[in-house]
């Protein structure tokens, strides 16, 4: 069964998004990540517009996050300070965002950026992470034991200026690399429709030493609130959210998540990152081959999407 994507201008099957929610919902609840680094390229795969992929999953990951952001919230995970000043800097960077692809798509050319975009911080991400993961599996095998960080250890951060009290992380740090961090977060939501929780829980965990136990619930609590502003942009300013396409998704989402997190129960640590690794490598190989390979059609009489 097809229905119609207003937004979009396209049919589609309703189980084929229902399959690709799941799928992503399947891989979010195995692997404790939003998922939208997945949702915004399969999208531009079945033919959506990239302007409206990326709108529509910035909608689809703040009903992602609520839930996840709710449960951290209850369990006293969230520093709602540090997540206040991540969310200061991320709002200026969707605002900076959401204008870069209003530009691009009047100019034609937010495709190929995007694309790049998803080739360079895939295909960066996912080589470190399997590195990461193919070094801790090794020195398992070998019986050493992983590096620990400690939370709270100094590192250059603490010498900047702008200090700021976090009582629930226990840090004393200036408030400009949040601000930052933040920033750049909310870049590349409005930018990519991702949460940024890839760039985000690293930074905090290894160059703030925030917590891990802290990290996760201020992440989600700061994704909330930026996606739910890029939404807003996005759909105010380009009118590239698709409501349709994204409860479609999401049904298919909260279902898969439930399957993949009994899946990510039987897996070990440093398999799942192995596994993440090689499927964020997949995706980027995918998208820099439609960078290279030649188009079936060279040329095209139709205006650019958003071209006055």
């Amino acid at each position: 069964m097809n229905i119609y994507l207003p937004i979009a201008e396209m049919s589609e099957s309703v189980l084929v998004l229902l399959g690709m929610g799941a799928a992503v919902g399947f891989l979010s609840g195995l692997f404790g990540v939003g998922g939208g680094f997945l949702i915004t390229p399969l999208l531009i795969f079945t033919g959506v517009p990239a302007p409206v992929a990326v709108g529509t999953s910035t909608a689809q990951l703040v009903a992602s996050s609520i839930s996840g952001a709710l449960a951290q919230y209850n369990r006293n995970n969230v520093d709602i300070k540090l997540g206040s000043v991540l969310l200061g800097g991320g709002l200026v960077g969707t605002l900076i965002g959401v204008e870069i692809v209003r530009i691009l798509r009047q100019a034609g050319q937010f495709d190929v950026f995007l694309a790049l975009c998803y080739v360079l911080f895939l295909g960066v991400i996912g080589t470190l992470m399997f590195i990461e993961s193919v070094q801790t599996v090794w020195k398992s095998r070998l019986g050493a034991a992983p590096l620990s960080r400690r939370p709270g250890a100094h590192n250059w951060v603490h010498g900047l200026p702008l200090k700021m009290r976090f009582h629930r992380s226990k840090l004393y740090i200036s408030a400009i690399p949040p601000l930052l961090i933040g920033a750049f977060v909310g870049f590349l939501a409005a930018i990519m429709g991702v949460g940024g929780g890839f760039v985000m829980v690293p930074a905090l965990i290894y160059l703030l030493r925030v917590p891990t136990n802290v990290v996760v619930g201020t992440s989600l609590f700061q994704t909330v609130f930026v996606a739910a502003a890029a939404t807003i942009l996005h759909a105010g300013t380009i009118s590239s959210v698709d409501l349709v396409l994204a409860a479609i998704l999401m049904v298919g989402g909260v279902i898969g998540a439930q399957f993949g997190a009994s899946a990510g129960s039987q897996l070990k640590g440093e398999q799942l990152r192995l596994l993440l690794a090689g499927i964020v490598l997949l995706v980027c190989l995918r998208l820099g081959w439609d960078l290279v390979v030649t188009p079936a059609e060279l040329y095209s009489l139709a205006r650019a999407a958003g071209a006055s």
